[in-house]
This record gives C-alpha cells, sequence and structure tokens, in this order.
C-alpha cells in the first residue's frame, strides 16, 4: 500500500507524492495522523535554511493522531490509542544527554527535519515520542501541543513572576501563545508589541495583552520581556525594554549568522538576565496539562486548516501571514482509513 505525503525534494521544492505505507521498527508505532501544524521552522527547512542535507524529506512535527500499528518491543501504548507526538530526537549516550540536556544532544535529530514527518496520512515514530490523550481530551487544540510545550520550556526558563509585568516582541503563532501562558501564570499586565496592525489586532483579540507599534514603547521598562520576533531588531528592541535586574528570553530563531551589537557594561551594571530556549526538554507533560485546561483560550489561534491536496496554499498563507496557526488535515478530503 503507498500512501499520500508532502515530499521536500529540493529547497522551494514540495510536492504532494505517494510514498510506501510506512511500518513500525523496534520500539516503534504508525500513526494515523490527524492534524500537524505548519510553522517557521518548516518554513526554514523547505527553503533549505537549515541545510541541503535533509532532502528529500517528508516535513511536520506538530502532529496527534491515532495509533494504527505498533512495532516489537511497545508495551506503554496499543492499537486505538490517540496520541501527541514530541518530535525531538535524542541519542541518550552522549554527555550532554546524560547531564538532563537532550535538547542540546551532540546528534540531535526530529521527526520532520531529519526523519520522515507528519505531513502525510501516516508516520512512523518512536513510541518513548506519544503522549496519550484520554478522551476528554479537546482535540481541537491537539495539534497546539507542540508549540506550547515549546512555549512552556521557554517560560520555564524565564521564570517569571505572577503579578508583575511582561512584554511580548512579536504577534506570530508563538508571540500569541507566549502571551496567553503568561498572563495563565498570572504574570501581568502583558503588552504584546508588533509593527503589523493585523498582527495586533489578533493580539488584542485573541489573548488579554494590550497590543502596541513598537514606536508605542518606546522608553518603557518591564522585569520580563519575551523575544518572538526572530529579527535582529526584535532584539535589540526586547533588550531596550528591559528593567535593571530583569529578564529576557531569547525565543524566537534569528538566522544563524546575524549579530547585534550588546553593551558588556550594561549587562554587567544593571545585572541582566539573557537566557535561550531551544525546542522542548521535559515539556510535554506540562504542555498535555495546559492545553487541557485552557483549550477555550488556544483554539481560537487555530485559523486555517487544507487537506494535503492544498500544501502550497496552505504554505502561501502562512508566508503571508494572513492564519495564526495552520493545519495540515490529511483525511480533510478523504473517508478511507488504514
Amino acid at each position: 500500500m503507498r500512501v499520500r505525503a508532502v515530499v521536500a525534494s529540493a529547497p522551494g521544492r514540495q510536492s504532494v507524492e505517494h510514498i510506501p505505507d510506512p511500518e513500525p521498527a523496534a520500539s516503534e508505532v504508525v500513526i494515523e495522523v490527524r492534524a500537524c501544524g505548519i510553522c517557521g521552522t518548516d518554513l526554514h527547512l523547505l527553503s533549505g535554511g537549515l541545510g541541503d542535507d535533509r532532502f528529500p524529506l517528508v516535513p511536520g512535527h506538530e502532529s496527534w493522531g491515532e495509533i494504527v500499528a505498533v512495532g516489537t518491543g511497545v508495551h506503554d501504548h496499543r492499537v486505538g490509542d490517540l496520541v501527541a507526538v514530541d518530535p525531538s530526537l535524542h541519542c541518550g549516550r552522549c554527555g550532554r544527554c546524560l547531564r538532563g540536556q537532550g535538547n542540546m544532544c551532540e546528534d540531535w535529530g526530529a521527526i520532520g527535519a531529519t526523519r520522515p514527518g507528519a505531513w502525510a496520512e501516516y508516520v512512523a515514530v518512536p513510541e518513548a515520542n506519544c503522549h496519550r490523550l484520554d478522551a476528554s481530551f479537546p482535540r481541537e487544540a491537539a495539534a497546539l501541543l507542540e508549540p506550547v510545550a515549546c512555549a512552556v520550556r521557554g517560560l520555564d526558563r524565564l521564570r517569571p513572576r505572577a503579578d508583575e509585568p511582561a512584554v511580548v516582541c512579536g504577534a506570530g503563532t508563538m508571540g500569541l501563545i507566549l502571551a496567553l501562558l503568561l498572563d495563565a501564570r498570572g504574570v501581568g499586565p502583558v503588552t504584546v508589541v508588533d509593527p503589523h496592525p493585523a498582527r495586533r489586532e489578533l493580539a488584542a483579540r485573541l489573548t488579554d495583552a494590550t497590543a502596541r507599534h513598537p514606536d508605542e514603547v518606546t522608553g518603557l521598562r518591564v522585569p520580563w520581556v519575551v523575544e518572538a520576533t526572530g529579527h535582529p531588531s526584535g532584539f535589540t528592541q526586547a533588550l531596550d525594554l528591559v528593567d535593571r535586574a530583569g529578564h529576557l528570553l531569547v525565543f524566537g530563531v534569528a538566522p544563524p549568522a546575524a549579530r547585534v551589537e550588546v553593551s558588556p557594561y550594561r549587562v554587567y551594571a544593571d545585572e541582566l538576565t539573557i537566557v535561550g530556549s531551544m525546542a522542548i526538554l521535559h515539556s510535554f507533560p506540562a504542555a498535555v496539562d495546559t492545553v487541557r485546561r485552557h483549550a477555550a483560550r488556544l483554539t481560537p489561534l487555530v485559523t486555517a486548516t487544507f487537506d494535503l491536496a492544498d500544501i502550497g496554499t496552505a504554505l502561501d498563507g502562512v508566508r503571508a501571514g494572513t492564519t495564526v496557526k495552520t493545519l495540515i488535515v490529511p483525511g480533510a478530503s478523504r473517508g478511507a482509513r488504514r
């Protein structure tokens, strides 16, 4: 049997093709994909920004679905289980993994980035990466679990205190998720800063944050700042917004070659704390609980769904910024199951 999948064959080239039906290796399961998100990392990958050696590849790392087959050595999951997938792959043997820093793994990989992902009808994944969703879990929010897990990891790094003001620079999907989670943790008031009117309108409508243009926050200083744009100019402004003895979380993914000027004296004299957050680490279970409790606030972030056949239209919308979270739903135009 052959199944449909989006295959990225080279930078800027992807198409829907039929690929061999995945089979589970030892300690793996095969999932019928119910939905998989598109994020900025996928755009970097498809453009070749993460390296040409990844092609050909089936992208997709924000997935959930139903287990339809299990390999030998699978003990904790069975056919019929609904699961969300942590895409992070750690070797478990290098020094960083042994120190509990798997996201810094010397052989770090990810489903949908270094092995076939979930822009497909079916995907094989390690059992260890599966997180069971019980019957009461709000399925309409399940595809948000991976980005929420990234945001939870970031806020665990930042450790903001309740009832203190915070600023999020960037009103993209992750900026909005971070603003919602800051509010859910009692941090506030929260201000979201973005130059684009449509994004500010979304921030005001979908969160309880105050949305401001960058020019409107000149002189503002707060103890907690999140940089979620991935642009050097966003980092520069975020650093300017940090109050003395304040904290800055660098969450957005800037180009590796990007550079900005930083005053070492200010970091010293103002006792600034600057931390980064890369991917997911021990935060997926917390994300499952977070999405369960705050599904009503998070679900409106899903603003578009497309079938695999419409991947080009879906990607155009993400690039144009006309959607918040876009989902690929492989079964949107088919009724057949495995």
